[in-house]
């Protein structure tokens, strides 16, 4: 059968990993997909080092459009990343009637539901199984094998950087910076860690997972968006001596009225899967209403785990290419013309538990205070732990965990907290997910 003929944009990482494995499994892809996929030509911008990968066996340029216009070329698989060229890139592949592959979830959570229309009524398929924690097949369980489920909530560890960087905080005591520093030194940082840290990174993901979970257009700039840079090692020794630890969480949540969509350093109790996934490693767990609670667990990022769902997508691509467009399984799972109108919620609206730090003057009546504006919020507690001061200080830490309640109860309790006399400085607040 003829081949499916590939062109490939970008050969760093990924793309690197993709020609590797395509090649290495040929026959066992051939055998899975009913016909050879070959990569035929590959753009970047560093030319002489793409033809040494390739080895005369691809066509080579550093014009992307050159392919992107090759009328002998079927799929493209986009892996430069980024908003600019990538978009142009994938809007004129779907233009030519070419189907695309792409592990770029900055594009898709930003410009996803102008793409994935496009795609829509040119009959040609967006498959991103690489856009969302690496080699996990996260996105094909939702769209696939959960589809029989109304899922209730998703909540995923889903940045290796980061779950890095607690990991290491957690194990050796030590301070974000620190850590930053030695996760640069090895290679699972970036000299620019910003996206990162600051759970761009992870919102861009789960703004995909919300969208096919639920059925809702792709919506980034309605996420809430909490990174670690804050997080003080004392945090999590104290998550840790009342039985919990703290990761970057991305999570959707399916509520009556809208949809909570947010990432945020996250309380998660000990015993659960979850919070024991550690390093860089990725792990996503999801409840459905029939199937209960599942979770994925994997390498969220490198070179091969990378490529494994990039060629995934491939073979999917290549099986459908001849299949009718509307008997495809769709873009965001939901068929185009039944897309939910639930709205993303705004924070003052999510609920959630807390862990709560203050910082307090050791003096009678203080306990009492913070109790009295804790319940005139309606917010019970769950938990406390005081810490004695330290000989020669006058103050000490209260930490308190609270149960579920609404984000503006909480806001508002804490900024009556920080009016206290007693209070110094501002409470540490972090959420808590019993992820039942």
């Amino acid at each position: 059968m003829k081949p499916i003929n590939v062109g490939l944009i970008g050969i760093g990482t990924v793309g690197g990993g993709t020609w590797t494995v395509l090649n290495r499994n040929a026959e066992e892809i051939t055998r899975r997909a009913g016909r050879p996929i070959r990569i035929t030509a590959v753009a970047d911008r560093d030319v002489e080092l793409t033809k040494k990968i390739t080895a005369g066996a691809a066509r080579v340029t550093d014009d992307p459009f050159a392919l992107v216009n090759d009328p002998e070329i079927d799929i493209i698989v986009e892996l430069i990343g980024g908003y600019t060229v990538a978009k142009d890139v994938v809007m004129q592949s779907i233009a030519n009637g070419k189907h695309v592959v792409t592990a770029n979830k900055a594009l898709l959570a930003l410009h996803g539901t102008e793409i994935f229309t496009a795609a829509q009524e040119k009959g040609v398929m967006v498959a991103f199984e690489a856009a969302v924690a690496g080699g996990i097949p996260i996105i094909k369980a939702l769209r696939e094998g959960l589809t029989a489920n109304r899922i209730e909530w998703a909540a995923g560890i889903i940045n290796g950087t980061t779950n890095f960087i607690l990991s290491e905080m957690r194990d050796k005591g030590l301070s974000f910076d620190d850590v930053l520093k030695e996760a640069q030194r090895l290679g699972y940082a970036e000299a620019d860690p910003t996206f990162d840290i600051e759970g761009v990174d992870a919102a861009h993901k789960a703004t995909l997972i919300s969208a096919i979970a639920f059925g809702i257009p792709v919506q980034f700039d309605k996420a809430y968006i909490e990174g670690i840079t804050k997080l003080e090692a004392s945090d999590i020794k104290y998550a840790e001596q009342l039985g919990y630890r703290i990761k970057l969480l991305g999570i959707a949540k399916r509520r009556s009225n809208g949809v909570e969509l947010r990432v945020h350093p996250t309380l998660i109790p000990a015993k659960r899967l979850l919070a024991n996934v550690e390093g860089a490693m990725n792990a996503v767990m999801v409840k459905g209403d029939a199937v209960g609670t599942t979770l994925y667990y994997g390498k969220g990022a490198g070179a091969e785990p990378t490529a494994s769902s990039v060629i995934a997508d491939l073979v999917d691509v290549t099986r459908l290419a001849t299949a009718d467009a509307a008997h495809r399984v769709p873009h965001l799972a939901f068929q185009p013309d039944a897309m939910s109108t639930l709205p993303i919620l705004p924070m003052s609206e999510v609920e959630t538990g807390n862990y709560l730090r203050l910082r307090v003057e050791d003096r009678p009546g203080v306990l009492a205070d913070v109790t009295r504006i804790l319940a005139d919020q309606g917010i019970s507690i769950d938990a406390m732990l005081q810490r004695e001061p330290a000989e020669g200080e006058g103050e000490a830490d209260i930490i308190i965990l609270t149960h579920v309640c609404k984000e503006s109860c909480a806001d508002t309790a804490i900024a009556r907290i920080e009016a206290l006399p007693a209070q110094k400085g501002k409470v540490k607040r972090i959420r808590l997910e019993e992820l039942q």
